[in-house]
């Protein structure tokens, strides 16, 4: 397998998924192309999380504090299955305007990197009609990739 030279994820205890990106490529910014985790490990596939907080109310700030938030509620459910941030191996954006998202790359970065670090999962974004919660300016879903239970 071509791994173009990419490292390696800590799962965390001592097994490890591999970034996948061909060698012709050139290194993504902010995002795998491909994540790889041996056999034995979990699954946990999260539902879709916007920008509310625990109490199921929609933060306020816009786009970027909404996308604050779903990171940490992603980061949330993953911790109360066992595991950490560097777990996640995918994450899928749905963005009810696109301009949100591109407009805001700083800032997004800089979030991204207060909530995990300097650790990206393979990323799609997508522009969608819209979303079911009242307020919601975006949505990300998320699967992660947890070592055996013992």
């Amino acid at each position: 397998m071509d791994s173009g030279g990419e490292q390696s994820m800590p799962d965390g205890d001592g097994e490890f998924c591999e970034v996948v990106n061909p060698k012709s490529w050139p290194r993504p910014r902010g995002y795998s192309n491909g994540i790889l985790c041996p056999s034995g490990g979990r699954i946990l596939m999260l539902a879709g999380q916007v920008g509310w907080d625990s109490s199921e109310k929609m933060v306020v700030g816009g786009f970027v504090a909404q996308f604050h938030q779903a990171l940490l509620n992603i980061r949330s459910i993953v911790e109360a299955a066992g595991g950490e941030a560097h777990n996640v191996v995918r994450i899928l954006g749905l963005l009810g305007d696109k301009r949100d998202y591109l407009d805001n790359l700083k800032e997004i970065g800089s979030t991204w990197r207060e909530v995990f670090g300097g650790h990206y999962p393979a990323m799609s974004f997508v522009e969608v009609a819209g979303f079911v919660e009242e307020g919601a300016l975006l949505e990300l879903q998320a699967d992660a990739w947890l070592p055996s239970a013992e």
